[in-house]
């Protein structure tokens, strides 16, 4: 019998990897906590109260970490305890399937390595269709934390470094859950391969804010949020992955500024601080 905990943070886009499957994300503190317990048995048991969460995605990760064999002798029952809103951008399948990797790893396969790790939740996303690039530039930021710039058909983060801890994200969660057309955002993909060179040369808030204007165009925003967003003091501002969040990323001091914005329209916000923190796991 064994039990472990794993934290791992979410993240907002700077550049959307689906036009060209490249990506640049940035590490938020908004966290996850996944504890996975094993106990004579068998079976896969998820205890979570966000009904949202795929359950494939869960199992998938779960059998990307650990053997058929022990999978037969272990029941292994899930625990997720999550601040990151569900299906608007904000990473939380990468966070979550990160987190379950590195929980079972640690009492499964205590020699894998980050990039197995991650890897496993990728692939998982990838399988249990929660992913169409298996957003390798998300998990990225999530177990890392700080800025990545990926190529996500190779898996390799091509540029990273650490964030300024003295921003915050604003993030804005509209009403409206609806997302535009993903296919659509091949047609500018000249622009968004523009976006990813910024963000390869540490260009990072020009080329958030050119995905913004390029995404919200595409995912059923009004770009003109963008432009209001920097006309306040907004240091960048973008959909968030596939949306339809909205961020905004700012010194405090034009923090209320930015939620003014906000404000005009009908959702809620959430203030979180950019975060290097990496990915930690320790036995319960």
């Amino acid at each position: 019998m064994a039990k472990a905990q794993a934290t791992i943070h979410g993240a907002i886009s700077l550049v959307n990897a689906i036009a060209n499957q490249k990506g640049a994300t940035l590490g938020i503190s908004l966290k996850v906590e996944a504890t996975v317990e094993s106990t004579q048995g068998k079976g896969i048991v998820i205890q979570s109260e966000n009904q949202s969460i795929s359950s494939r995605l869960i199992n998938k990760t779960v059998e990307k970490i650990v053997s058929k064999k022990d999978l037969e002798q272990n029941k292994i029952t899930i625990t997720l305890d999550s601040e990151i809103p569900t299906g608007y951008g904000l990473k939380s399948s990468s966070a979550i399937s990160s987190a379950i990797a590195l929980a079972c790893a640690k009492i499964f396969k205590p020699k894998f390595t980050d990039q197995q790790i991650l890897l496993a939740g990728v692939d998982a996303s990838i399988e249990s269709k929660v992913s169409i690039t298996g957003a390798y530039d998300d998990a990225c930021s999530c177990y890392y934390g700080g800025f990545n710039v990926t190529d996500n058909a190779k898996k390799k983060r091509i540029h990273f470094e650490k964030g300024p801890s003295n921003l915050d994200a604003v993030i804005f969660i509209p009403k409206n859950r609806k997302r535009g057309n993903l296919k659509k955002l091949k047609i500018l993909s000249p622009i968004f391969e523009i976006a990813w060179d910024l963000a390869r040369k540490a260009n990072y808030w020009e080329a958030m804010t050119i995905n913004g204007l390029a995404t919200t165009s595409i995912l059923n925003s009004d770009p003109k949020i963008i432009t209001d967003l920097i006309e306040k003091g907004a240091l960048a501002a973008s959909v968030s992955g596939n949306g339809p969040s909205i961020v905004a990323v700012v010194k405090k001091e034009n923090e209320a500024a930015i939620k003014k914005v906000f404000s005009a329209l009908e959702g809620n916000v959430i203030v979180s601080k950019i975060s290097n923190e990496k990915a930690e796991v320790h036995e319960v």
